[in-house]
């Protein structure tokens, strides 16, 4: 058995999974239709699978009866329309990340879900990573202890002024809803919040513009604090050439590095809080061991999430990311552009999501793209294209 896919939106991702289901990498997939206002984006899927069908419009395709579950690959603010559309008539629905550009529209969404009897599952690829997936086992194994302080510089998202230029959308709030977190980081945010859990108060210093001619952000600095006192840091750009990509995790048992493919450990032979309390010596530390960690060297990425979808779906097997999870990297991408919009910590406890819509309204009315955009897209009521 397969399921029946479309997909709407036949642009960079939409192109990458579509070519994945036809060489043969995803064997409980066929692709039935999809969805693209623009001739050319579907021209070579007309040309080389005739057998798909080609629609104009994405409820045309959704009422089409030709498939069964949809895959949502438009721009950020369409995502949970689209996902609302095709949940509500019986679809199984993925989405790309992220799961939307604010908190409001995005529980709108998931309060859908439940209601619908259909699997929701988000295009969280970086979770089938081996070293993400290993950092996870071993910190919720609680064979380290409690963190103590988390660390991610990922300022490998280098871009040039050039890349912002290729569109008129790119890097506006009304394109896009944001900058480097919500383009290139949605990933990231996910992956810090899926292994060392939501941090509970965020305070960012959030530079727009600073690198390039654009009006978003391209320059972020966060500091978090979690329940249990531990603080965390986030630090991201697509201004640094080089850049780096160093995820550091400390723990009272020792510390987890992931850098450039591999996931180092230091492990403390006595847990530091113990260490501290029954050590005689005034400059002694705890004893330690190094350890390169073995995994299990898997990293299906898009493949593995689609595969996975598909296995829900006919088996009832597990998502590598469900839906709802999307809100989570999603509050803290908000939270960190309302600190940065107020000049003040956010407590993501009571984050306002009227607060940080309000907000995001202000930059679209002011965004340096307006032409061709309807004034509905102010009050977010029709589709973002």
């Amino acid at each position: 058995m397969k399921i029946k896919l479309g997909i709407i939106g036949i642009g960079n991702m939409g192109t990458v999974h579509s070519k994945n289901i036809f060489e043969g990498k995803c064997p409980e997939v066929e692709l039935c239709a999809v969805c693209d206002l623009k001739d050319e984006k579907v021209e070579w899927i007309k040309n080389e699978h005739p057998e798909v069908a080609i629609f104009k419009d994405a409820e045309e395709m959704m009422d089409s009866g030709l498939i069964d579950s949809i895959l949502i690959a438009v721009p950020h603010y369409d995502h949970p329309k689209y996902a609302i559309m095709a949940m509500e008539k019986g679809l199984h629905t993925m989405v790309e990340k992220p799961a939307g550009v604010y908190t409001k529209q995005v529980k709108e969404m998931n309060e859908i879900v439940d209601k619908c009897n259909v699997k929701f599952a988000l295009m969280m690829n970086q979770r089938t990573n081996c070293i993400y997936r290993k950092m996870r086992e071993i910190v919720k194994s609680g064979e380290l202890g409690a963190i103590k302080r988390t660390s991610w510089i990922v300022t490998d998202w280098y871009r040039p002024q050039a890349y912002y230029d290729s569109g008129d959308w790119r890097a506006t709030w009304t394109g896009e809803g944001g900058g480097v977190l919500l383009n290139q980081c949605p990933h990231n945010l996910d992956l810090w919040q899926w292994i060392c859990g939501m941090p509970k108060k965020i305070h960012a210093k959030m530079h727009f513009g600073k690198w390039h001619n654009i009006e978003v952000e391209d320059d972020v600095t966060a500091y978090c604090e979690y329940e249990n006192g531990a603080t965390g840091t986030f630090i991201t750009s697509t201004g640094d050439a080089p850049g780096t990509n160093r995820f550091e995790i400390l723990l009272e048992g020792g510390k987890l590095l992931a850098e450039e493919g591999k996931l180092h450990l230091w492990k403390n032979q006595i847990s530091e809080p113990e260490f501290s309390r029954t050590n005689e010596v005034a400059f002694a530390a705890p004893p330690m061991d190094y350890i390169l960690v073995e995994t299990d060297g898997k990293n299906e990425q898009h493949v593995g999430v689609l595969n996975a979808f598909a296995g829900a779906i006919l088996r009832n097997e597990p998502l590598v990311a469900d839906g709802r999870e999307g809100i989570n990297g999603l509050t803290i991408s908000n939270a960190m552009h309302l600190s940065g919009f107020l000049g003040k910590e956010i407590d993501l406890d009571t984050f306002d999501d009227d607060m940080f819509y309000e907000e995001l309204k202000k930059r679209i009315a002011t965004s340096r793209r307006k032409e061709n955009v309807k004034e509905a897209r102010v009050d977010m009521g029709d589709s973002f294209r």
